[in-house]
């Protein structure tokens, strides 16, 4: 039997994991990046073009569309250009699903909670991609464990949604407030 711990991750399993950690970081930079600017602690960093916010969503969608002709119009993409592409495609997918409630309610708040649910449920699909094992290599007591670690999972998100109800009623007004104080 391969024991798991050696056994080497396909080369989709790597790129996954490359667009895992840069969607998360990016994530993370993105939203200390804007709280830094909104309370001033840093300079106005945002893009102000005729007296119009660009708000980060749109860089991530013009990298999303660069990957998409990279990997579209390369017929045979070596493999250092798929993992600079993965990077890429994680730094635009965080940059754009970050203010992912402004693509229903445009003008709306940055802090929107959609923005937030999303990042969580992405994050999820990408970690379920770059680190579930292969499914020639499940044997029954991993069943159990993806049944038992699904149900920790869904459990985890319950608690952190209807504690996200708590924070936001607590943290929700200090963040608008902070939003509209911030450069425009």
């Amino acid at each position: 039997m391969i024991d798991s711990a050696t056994v080497t991750p396909t080369p989709m399993r790597r790129l996954a994991r490359r667009v895992f950690l840069a969607f998360l970081l990016t994530f993370i930079t993105a939203r200390v990046l804007v709280i830094l600017i909104m309370t001033r602690r840093i300079p106005d960093l945002f893009l102000h073009e005729h007296g119009t916010h660009v708000h980060h969503l749109n860089y991530g969608i013009f990298i999303l569309s660069a990957v998409g002709a990279l990997l579209v119009f390369d017929t045979q993409p070596s493999d250092k250009l798929r993992k600079f592409c993965a990077l890429l495609y994680g730094f635009g997918m965080a940059l754009t699903f970050d203010e992912f409630g402004m693509w229903f309610h445009l003008g709306g708040s940055y802090w929107q909670r959609g923005s937030f649910d999303a990042v969580i449920v992405l994050l999820s699909v990408f970690g379920w991609i770059a680190f579930l094992p292969k499914w020639e290599r499940l044997r029954s007591g991993h069943f159990v464990t993806i049944v038992f670690t699904a149900a920790a999972v869904i459990l985890f998100y319950l608690l952190l949604f209807s504690s996200a109800k708590e924070i936001g009623a607590r943290f929700g007004p200090r963040l608008q407030d902070i939003e509209e104080a911030g450069p425009q």
